[in-house]
């Protein structure tokens, strides 16, 4: 009797594409082939592409530098997602080029949210009353 046994996460060769989609699209950025006014200027990273199992999709999460106009920035990016996939195709060896969909990467908004709640007072006081317990044992 078998188990069906599932991946906890992404596969390497997932890993493997989505870092190639990656730089593709951080080289294109770089280089500044897309022209439009919300894009002008504007300093964009790239730092994780998700790509779905079948390798058909790629989510690419972005933030321009400083944070600002983030909204915006997908929204053009999106915008000229045909070109972009024509630009990146070629630069990676996949039978089909996946379809590119942008979001706004909050990862650094998470982890500021989250290093403001452990310097908090509340989380110092609960950490000196654990320090507190452990001198008196």
């Amino acid at each position: 009797m078998k188990k069906d046994h599932k991946p906890a996460g992404p596969s390497q060769r997932m890993l493997r594409v989505g870092e190639l989609v990656r730089h593709a699209l951080s080289a294109l950025f770089a280089r500044g082939d897309i022209e439009d006014e919300a894009l002008a200027g504007a300093v964009v990273t790239v730092p994780e592409v998700r790509m779905t199992p079948d390798l058909k999709i790629a989510n690419a999460y972005v933030m321009p530098l400083g944070g600002m106009h983030a909204e915006e920035i997908v929204a053009a990016l999106n915008r000229h997602r045909k070109f972009i996939r024509g630009r990146v195709a070629p630069q990676i060896d996949l039978k089909y080029a996946p379809e590119i969909r942008f979001f706004v990467d909050e990862t650094f908004e998470e982890a500021g949210r989250i290093d403001a709640l452990l310097r908090s007072e509340r989380v110092k006081r609960d950490l000196d009353d654990d320090s507190d317990d452990s001198q008196e044992d």
